[in-house]
């Protein structure tokens, strides 16, 4: 089993920024691409940032291009996803997942591994 567990959400004005963590244990990191997704209230869980293993392919979707970074350190085991510049919009529960495959960690919704989410809440 890997686990995943993210922290770092919070409420937070527009425009503002957070960087929520999220710290993997209980496997070999480096044998996973890694990836946050989003899920809005009465919304489908989406896609947000993936990040390969190695760190050396990252994707976004259109709505956070420019504004998130995704970024990893397989030293300590961790994936981040930078925030800048948030709006409203941006209100959701944000999970951490890892995947073997990168298709699936682009896609969702169907990852091997979840964490439990942390909420971020954006305020006008």
């Amino acid at each position: 089993q890997l686990h995943l567990v993210e922290s770092g959400g919070g409420l937070v004005q527009a425009g503002g920024s957070l960087r929520p963590p999220c710290a993997a244990s209980g496997r070999t990191f480096t044998n996973y691409h890694a990836g946050w997704f989003r899920q809005a209230p009465g919304k489908e869980r989406e896609f947000v940032a993936a990040i390969n293993w190695s760190g050396s392919m990252i994707v976004y979707a259109d709505s956070v291009k420019g504004r998130f970074t995704i970024s990893r350190d397989n030293a300590v085991n961790m994936v981040n996803l930078q925030m800048i510049s948030l709006k409203p919009e941006d209100t959701a529960s944000y999970f951490c997942a890892a995947d073997r495959s990168w298709t699936a960690v682009t896609t969702g919704p169907d990852l091997e591994y979840w964490g439990k989410g942390t909420l971020v809440t954006v305020i006008t």
